[in-house]
């Protein structure tokens, strides 16, 4: 088990409520596909830990390697179900820096300028990680590779494509489309998409 233990099951239905069941995997994003060629990748993981690093792709690669199948829920109502990631368990990342004990939630940077938050208990869940294969195939630039966080307990927004910074914090800061309406805490099973009433309004 890479992380914590599972928590309880919020619902009996595989599809959360206002999904739809997809078979392909549809691309959305702010309209920017950063290309960063793999000797020029680095993730950074810092804030409070007690162990900052900065890896590059070769190091990434050298660390524990994990493989979960998880269903993927996005905000516009699509789900697939059994994608298969391979990459670096987020509990795997957090073993190595070391977080603090006043660090409480999680913030992620992209290459294209894009950010997301998240609890620290939600990062250090079992299916948790920084992906760089799908389904056994190198993670493609359109799908935020060469690594992408993957959170399959909230919607897909929540993790970042084109992962290069990680920065535990002890507050809380909103990321881009938490700053825009969406709901902070993102919760697939009881639909909660934004905070309060129209985000684009």
């Amino acid at each position: 088990m890479a992380g914590t233990a599972k928590p309880e099951v919020r619902s009996q239905d595989r599809l959360p409520p206002g999904q739809r069941q997809v078979h392909n995997f549809p691309v959305l994003d702010l309209g920017v596909k950063p290309e960063v060629p793999l000797d020029q990748w680095q993730l950074r993981i810092a804030g409070l830990v007690e162990n900052p690093v900065t890896l590059d792709w070769k190091s990434f690669l050298e660390l524990p390697q994990f493989t979960d199948t998880s269903d993927f829920h996005c905000v516009t109502t699509w789900s697939q179900f059994d994608m298969v990631w391979q990459g670096v368990a987020f509990f795997t990342l957090a073993d190595l820096v070391r977080p603090k004990a006043n660090a409480s939630h999680v913030f992620f940077k992209a290459h294209d300028g894009y950010s997301t938050n998240n609890p620290i208990e939600a990062c250090l869940d079992d299916d948790v990680l920084v992906a760089h294969h799908w389904n056994g195939q190198p993670l493609g630039v359109e799908h935020g590779g060469p690594a992408r966080v993957i959170l399959p307990k909230r919607y897909a927004w929540k993790g970042a494509k084109w992962i290069r910074e990680i920065t535990f914090m002890d507050r809380d800061i909103l990321g881009f489309w938490e700053l825009r309406g969406y709901s902070n805490t993102a919760d697939p099973w009881t639909e909660d998409r934004f905070s309060a009433g129209d985000p684009t309004a």
